[in-house]
């Protein structure tokens, strides 16, 4: 479900230039997804392909990579899906989880929490 836009920004896994994306912070997505194009030209190399049930029952297949992304001058290395260029930039649940932040849909902000070590 869909929340609110955040920027959001990418690299490539061995890119220090990063490009800055506004995001739809989607907790019931669990990859992030973002447009083809400026992942290629971050040096983003696809490693595999999966095939995806969208909401309305529509499998489709997309290239699956993994590159940096950057909130608030945090860097986390992620699997990213090659999305078509029509299709709004989401930011999933798996990155949220590893930068540690929630969703206060509230404010339309993200939070951070608290890591839990076990």
């Amino acid at each position: 479900m869909g929340t609110f836009f955040t920027p959001v920004e990418i690299s490539g896994p061995d890119n220090e230039r990063f490009e800055t994306v506004d995001a739809l912070v989607d907790t019931g997505a669990t990859y992030t997804m973002l447009p083809a194009s400026p992942l290629i030209a971050l040096g983003v190399s696809p490693f595999d392909r999966h095939e995806f049930r969208l909401a309305n029952g529509e499998m489709i297949h997309r290239d699956i990579g993994a590159a940096r992304v950057r909130i608030d001058g945090r860097v986390i290395l992620t699997l990213v899906v090659f999305s078509d260029e029509q299709s709004h930039p989401l930011l999933g649940a798996m990155a949220l989880e590893q930068f540690s932040m929630a969703v206060d849909p509230v404010d339309g902000r993200l939070v951070p929490t608290a890591a839990i070590e076990i």
